[in-house]
């Protein structure tokens, strides 16, 4: 046993939680047929509270004049017929960072891509769309991307969609693209471009909302795949909508009749008149569920809804009715059985509207959009990070499920490896959320961290509490430990203390419980937990970054070596052990010499390095395969994807005296020779060479 790894024994408000050791099936061998198609559907800046089923129909039953809400009968449906994830959190309160979270399966302490660093390029390494393509799907992102990277020889952006494993790519390529839903008009933030793949059609796009030319754009893909490929081939679309994002636009009609095949948005695939909606007048459709809506505004009873909340209401109900119209299309084609659909948002509601002088500004406060939670966009508070997610997969998720299991965007690489049938690759901080889905075997814990920072404060909203009103952000960070919430702003040092939330039964987070005796322990794991979980980035500076990380206590006898397991197999890269079953295993004394060199597989090799004092580490790692090596919950050093073969890797981490835990991944091919050397020095001290028996291990 490990103390503060697998247990946390915690008295009082801070009762007992356990972290249960990560259980997930056996990966399972799919033919392609087999293989559900998966629409991954994202909104911009969509709060949770922004959702009927999650909060606006609450609201509604309250029949309170001082509570205007929305409509979203289409996301309801969809909600009655699957899944509600009512404890998933986004990694990042911001698009940027939340979205590269989402596609690496990194957290925000392990992620190449965090803060405000729009337009930064997504690291060359494994994506959902790379690691599903090796599982035999074609792939295709739609919408708004971020993550090119700047350069002047556009559009050579050196991390284009299709140098991440998307065949296909129609939408904005830019960041700040998004900020504008009429490309070709740009009515408030000037023209802007939509590629279709390396090509700017912009200029065909005239009168085209966005919302309505990713969901025409979708609806095509869609349809054309299935004609060319059907189910021979099954199909991953990032369906990413910058909407209610930024300028509150509104469309240039009503949605059109029907749905699916023969209705609703309809790619007509002419210049000037692409899609069915390009047509009218731009900027000018209020829904007419809202157009007359009155509400109590404390000095007139009857006040009609100020223009600004009309116009996120509409935008808001666009994209409902999009969701409604793809999900009829799957159900006219015949594919909606064996497709997975996950809706959700990347952060929480934002208070922009980028909206010409005279309208009032946007505020979540009119409806609610931050739900029964505190914080928006740009918060680590549960408002900026809880997000409302959907999922429906027939036949395998039972109708009005509820899912309460926490879980954070980047679970998702992970979930969609695994009902692909392929491992996911070891680099990955999520787990699969098939258990949780399915109801079959045993959900294994999220990894809940972010850590974010930003000018500026947390609105002054009366909806919140006191003390977080016109609280400065700063550096922040948020960590879950089964039912309590750990949050911290404008950290100074690592010392700073988390305020502690019971979120379960107190989701406003109204009673901060760190004064309490009992909670004195889980203070002191999260402080350990938020350190051992991530790796300094040099471009996203935090003052905890030269913080030494605490070692473990182990409880149980220890053995000198490394533990190893071997996994036969092919694998086109290093691959999480989760679902492996392991044809051999022992302690290690020489890494890289336990299997012959005919059996083709990865070796995995755990145990702990114990350091003698506190102070600064550095590891090299050589390795004639590709290898992957972690320390606690962080990434140390990847010579896994674009390795060299026996390239020398090195980097550098802040330790405590005591017990590490490390992983080390070693992946070969068959015949090749077995070279795996790792060394450690302590500050600027001479290089020393590890053998399996400078480590301990448990039996």
């Amino acid at each position: 046993m490990i103390k503060g790894i697998t247990k946390l024994f915690l008295l009082g408000s801070c009762a007992l939680i356990v972290l249960m050791p990560s259980i997930v099936n056996a990966q399972s061998k799919k033919s392609s047929a087999s293989k559900p198609n998966i629409i991954f559907i994202l909104t911009d800046d969509l709060g949770y509270g922004d959702l009927g089923v999650f909060f606006q129909n609450q609201r509604k039953e309250k029949a309170d004049q001082k509570l205007p809400y929305q409509f979203t009968p289409n996301l309801d449906k969809m909600a009655a017929s699957g899944a509600q994830l009512t404890n998933q959190y986004c990694n990042a309160p911001v698009c940027a960072p939340s979205r590269a979270s989402l596609l690496t399966g990194l957290n925000q302490g392990n992620a190449k891509v965090r803060d405000n660093q729009f337009d930064k390029q997504i690291e060359n390494n494994h994506t959902i769309a790379t690691v599903l393509k090796i599982a035999g799907y074609a792939t295709s992102v739609i919408g708004k991307w971020g993550l090119q990277g700047e350069t002047k020889d556009e559009p050579n952006w050196p991390a284009h969609p299709q140098k991440r494993g998307f065949d296909d790519f129609f939408g904005y390529m830019r960041h700040a693209d998004g900020h504008e839903h009429y490309p070709f008009e740009g009515i408030y933030r000037g023209k802007k471009e939509v590629w279709d793949n390396y090509k700017n059609v912009a200029a065909d796009l005239a009168k085209c909302y966005t919302t309505d030319l990713w969901t025409a754009r979708a609806k095509k893909w869609i349809i054309d795949h299935e004609s060319a490929k059907g189910p021979e081939k099954p199909f991953f679309m990032f369906l990413a909508y910058d909407s209610p994002h930024a300028v509150l636009e509104l469309p240039t009609q009503a949605y059109p009749e029907g749905k699916g095949l023969k209705g609703g948005i309809q790619w007509l695939g002419n210049p000037g008149n692409m899609i069915n909606t390009a047509s009218g007048k731009v900027d000018s459709f209020v829904h007419p569920d809202y157009k007359n809506s009155t509400y109590d505004n404390g000095k007139v009873k009857n006040a009609p809804w100020p223009d600004t909340f009309k116009r996120y209401a509409t935008a808001t109900r666009r994209i409902d009715d999009a969701v409604g119209d793809i999900l009829q299309l799957l159900e006219d084609l015949k594919i909606s059985e064996n497709t997975i659909v996950v809706f959700t948002s990347d952060n929480g509601p934002s208070i922009e509207s980028y909206l010409p002088a005279g309208y009032p500004p946007n505020n979540p406060e009119f409806f609610g959009g931050f739900g029964p939670f505190d914080g928006i966009k740009r918060d680590v508070w549960e408002g900026g990070l809880r997000m409302p997610t959907l999922v429906t997969w027939a036949q395998h998720i039972p109708a009005g499920k509820v899912v309460v299991s926490p879980s954070m965007l980047s679970d998702w690489m992970p979930t969609f490896a695994d009902v692909a049938g392929i491992s996911a690759p070891a680099r990955t901080n999520g787990v699969s959320l098939v258990p949780s889905l399915t109801g079959k075997g045993i959900q294994a814990e999220s990894l809940i961290y972010s850590e974010y920072s930003e000018g500026g404060k947390t609105p002054d909203f009366k909806a919140f509490e006191a003390s977080r009103r016109g609280r400065k952000r700063g550096q922040m960070q948020m960590i879950r430990l089964g039912d309590f919430v750990g949050v911290r702003y404008d950290i100074k040092s690592a010392d700073d203390d988390f305020e502690i939330y019971d979120i379960v039964s107190d989701p406003k987070e109204t009673t901060n419980l760190a004064s309490i005796p009992s909670c004195n322990e889980l203070q002191v794991q999260m402080k350990a937990k938020s350190l051992q979980a991530r790796k300094a980035d040099l471009e996203a500076p935090r003052p905890y970054d030269r913080a030494e990380i605490p070692a473990v206590e182990i409880l149980d006898k220890t053995y000198p070596g490394l533990s190893w397991k071997f996994f036969k197999g092919n694998f086109p890269y290093v691959v999480s052990e989760t679902g492996l079953t392991e044809v051999s295993n022992g302690i290690s004394k020489h890494l890289g010499e336990e299997v012959p060199k005919a059996r083709p597989g990865m070796t995995l090799y755990e145990g702990f390095i114990k350091v003698q004092s506190d102070g600064e580490y550095s590891f090299s790692l050589q390795a004639s395969g590709k290898a992957y090596m972690r320390i606690h919950e962080a990434e140390l050093i990847d010579a896994d994807f674009g390795y060299q073969s026996v390239s020398q890797e090195t980097e550098r981490v802040y330790l405590k005296a005591g017990y590490h835990p490390v992983k080390i991944y070693y992946l070969r091919e068959a015949g090749k020779e077995r070279i795996l050397s790792l060394k450690m020095r302590y500050k600027d001290g001479d290089w020393k060479p590890l053998k399996g028996t400078d480590f301990y291990a448990i039996r």
